[in-house]
This record gives C-alpha cells, structure tokens and sequence, in this order.
C-alpha cells in the first residue's frame, strides 16, 4: 500500500479544511449547519506521521481533532455529485491540530491558529480511493494512549463527494490537493509530551492507514510584539476542551431554572413590582401594552431586537431578505421572550402572523414590543401572548428598519438586556435583573404568605390599623399563624 510521502505532500497546493461535519460535533458545538462551510491551511502545515508539533511558546490550547483526508487524483471543476468520487485518488488520516489562543485574531479565517508548520499531520498510508466505500470508514484517535475519538461516515451531514463537488463549483481542485473532512465529537487538548495517534480504516477493517503519531512538543521563541500574542479565556478553554468539566470550569447555573421558573410563576407581579421597589428599582415595567391573551402569565429570559427610525438607504441594505427581524425570530428558543424595541412607534406592524407563528413553533414563551401589531385576529387567535401596543395594517419599511438582534434595548418605556428575566401578566410586564431573582423571589412568596394572614384578619372584622402593616403584635399572631399552617 502506497505510504504518505515528501511527495505527496509536496503535491498539495492547497488544504482545505470543513468546519462541521459529524452529528456528534455538531451536537457538541450546539449548532448544525444546512450548508458546509470551509477555510484554507497552508500546504506548509503539513508534516508527515512521526514529525513533532510544537505547541507555540506562550500558548496554552493546543487543540488535535482526528479527521480522514481526501486526496484529489484528478482536476475537479463544476462536477457533479455523482461524479465527484472519481476526482479523488485516495483517503488518509489526518490531524488537523490548532491553538485555539490564537483565534480571535483573524476574525474566522483560522490562519494563524490552524496554520502554523506542522499543524496538519497526514498519513501513514494512503487508502485508494476506488477500493473504499466513502460512507463505510471509521475514524478513531488516542490520546496518550487513550481512545478518545470514534465514529464512522455513514450519517455525514455533508457525505465527501458533496464536499467535492461543492468546492468544484467555485475553484478548481487540482491534483494533489487535500480536503480535512471535519471531526467527530471528542476532540480535545493537548500538552507537550502528550502523543497523538490518529487511525482511519474501513467498518470491516479490510484496510487501513496504521496509526498516525505525532508527539507535542514545547515551542520556545516567544511572539514578537509587533503581531498577535496568544491570549485565552474561559469559552476558549470551553470550546477547545469541548466542555467547561472537562476544561476543569466550574458549571454556569441556568439563569431561569425550572424551580426559579416555578416561583415566579407562583406569586403576583404586584408583588414582585413592592420587592423590586424595596431595592431601589422603580423603572422596571414595561408599559403601555396589551395582550392577546390578557388571561395567561408567562415567564422567560429575554432576547432582544432594536428597530430604528426608517431611512430609505438604509432600508434597501437593511430591510430586506433574512434581515435581523427575521433572525430574531428564527433564533428564539424554547421558553425566551422576544422583546422588540420600536420607539413607541404605533403606525408600523413589527410583527405579524407569519413570523409571530413561527416563533411560537419555536418555544416561545411570547412577543413583547411597543410597537404596532400587523394580522391582529391571526396573530390573536395564537397560543402564544403577543404584548403590543396597537394593530396596525403597514409593514417595516414605512417607519422601521430591523437593525439589530440581543443588545440592550428600551421597550416601554424599561431598559431590556438579553437575558433578563421577563414575568407578565394581566397586572402588567416586569424586566427582573437575573442576579437578584432568586434572593427576590423568596421576599415575594413570604410577603404573599403576611398578605394571606392580613387578608384573612380583615375579613373576620379586624380594622387595618396596625395590621397593615403588621405591628409586633400582629407579627407574633402571623408568626403562631404560619408555624400553625406549617404543621398542617
């Protein structure tokens, strides 16, 4: 069997590499893309198995993910699914490694933290590609001897001769050229002296490449101050580890957990307004707003849209094809609250039938916007509330453009930032700072349980003086009152 030589890395003009195409990974990263989308490696970052990789000096995320690599054996322009196989010469293993320090500084195109010499490992041997079936290879990868990668191309969301003949449209593949395939969940980092083995064979284990070992080793010149210097953070330790256990970060708690959920539920939004009032916090109402269901409450996170006052130049960049309204909506999630920022404006619809249903088929927990509503009787007839401040039969482009998606905006007169929480109901709308909705919360179910008492005091005759507010005496009674109710 042919091996992976100086030749054949010599042979390669270009490296083209697929961000997402395993369902594991796309599960993993959160995200399934409906089209594939790639960047460049240069041939440079090739090396041949047994060659160390340095992890660059002052670096800290060395990414490796094991991937299958395509060799192109003849030119491909403009062909056809059906035909791409036959522009492919052979498959071997690959890594494509990376420091994922270096990711913020070219904005996507991955050159630096994937480009650097020896960040692409190919080999050993070279699997023709007339003797494999494409949708039949196993890919599997050890760190330090452990397995940590394993997964097969049967349920591809992008099988590779759709990767081939989706790259043809637009460039030439010439001979020699190679395509990383994308990695399947499990991808990790590694440390120098840690030993990478990367192995592609066929399910039936009829062929295979052998093994592909690469060692890591310390990189000792530091960068110079007149480039980018690696830097990292937590979501970068998160993403090149796969997760924040395994980075070693501590768990982000939910900021609306079911059993937060439930208390919010559970008490007056009168109450929840005397609470926040308590703290200082008295510009925490959206107001103004009717409901198409004046009759449900509903609690969620907040996730925002800004409309601003129409310009037609701006309209014609801005207004049209899937603009920043429609992204809104088609990226809210189960349970959020779509708050939508419209000045106040009532003479423009800022949402209607359509869009108002599919965020319902989404999760919504509702729509909540300042300005007018378009399809009043559809959008109505919804499960889902709509908060709005008048129908109104005209579309965007007479007074609004959509600009912007979560960013802090101001709706009714409140100041609304992604993630807020946001409890409605027939009593009105409440933005709640998350950080203070759980010690919040709990003020509210006991002011609901003194407020019970004192209700039940009034109405067997007692006069309100002293009782509201409670005295020390009526405190006492409310004490024995509660302890009673408790043992029950």
């Amino acid at each position: 069997m042919e091996q992976v030589n100086g030749d054949t890395l010599a042979a390669a003009r270009k490296v083209i590499a697929v961000h997402i195409n395993y369902p594991s990974r796309a599960a993993q990263r959160g995200r399934t893309p409906a089209q594939p989308s790639y960047f460049l490696k240069p041939s440079s970052s090739l090396a041949l198995g047994g060659s160390p990789v340095e992890r660059p000096a002052g670096c800290e995320l060395l990414g490796y993910e094991g991937e299958i690599a395509l060799v192109i054996g003849k030119a491909a322009r403009r062909v056809s699914i059906e035909d791409a196989w036959n522009h492919v010469a052979a498959v071997t293993a690959s890594n494509d490694l990376g420091v994922y320090d270096l990711r913020y500084a070219d904005k996507g195109s991955n050159l630096r933290s994937k480009g650097g010499d020896g960040f692409t490992p190919m080999g050993p041997a070279l699997l023709p590609a007339d003797a494999v079936d494409p949708a039949k290879l196993r890919i599997r990868t050890w760190h330090n001897g452990v397995l940590v990668q394993d997964d097969t191309t049967g349920d591809l969301l992008f099988p590779f001769a759709r990767l081939v003949a989706d790259l043809s449209q637009l460039l030439t593949l010439e001979e020699g050229d190679i395509i990383l395939t994308g990695t399947p969940a499990g991808a990790s980092v590694a440390k120098p002296g840690d030993v990478l083995e990367v192995e592609v064979e066929t399910v039936d284990g009829r062929l295979s490449t052998g093994r592909l070992v690469t060692t890591v080793e310390e990189g000792t010149t530091a960068f110079a101050d007149f480039g980018a210097r690696p830097k990292v953070d937590d979501l970068q330790r998160e993403e090149a580890y796969g997760s924040r256990e395994a980075a070693g970060l501590a768990a982000v708690a939910p900021a609306l957990t079911p059993e937060l959920k439930a208390k919010l539920e559970s008490v007056a939004t009168a109450t929840l307004s005397s609470q926040m009032r308590k703290r200082g916090l008295n510009n925490v109402s959206i107001d103004g707003l009717q409901a198409t269901r004046p009759d449900r409450r509903v609690v969620g996170l907040a996730r925002t849209l800004r409309y601003v006052p129409n310009r037609e130049d701006l309209f014609k960049t801005h207004g049209g094809g899937f603009n920043a309204q429609k992204k809104a909506i088609d990226s809210v999630n189960e349970g959020e609250i779509l708050v939508m920022e419209a000045r106040g404006e009532k003479g423009t619809g800022t949402v209607g039938d359509i869009l108002a249903l599919r965020a319902q088929v989404r999760g919504a927990a509702a729509i909540i916007t300042d300005g007018g509503v378009r399809d009043y009787s559809a959008v109505a007839d919804l499960e889902m509330p709509t908060y709005f401040a008048n129908p109104h039969p005209a579309v965007l482009g007479r007074r609004h453009i959509p600009w912007d998606t979560d960013i802090t905006i101001a709706c009714g007169g409140a100041t609304v930032q992604p993630g807020d929480i946001i409890v409605a109901d027939s009593d009105g709308i409440l933005v709640i700072p998350p950080a203070i909705a759980e010690e919040l919360v709990a003020d509210c179910i006991q002011q609901e349980k003194e407020e019970t008492f004192i209700f039940e005091m009034v109405k067997q005759g007692n006069s309100v003086d002293g009782l509201y507010p409670m005295n020390s005496e009526w405190q006492a009674r409310f004490q024995e009152w509660e302890a009673g109710n408790h043992n029950d």
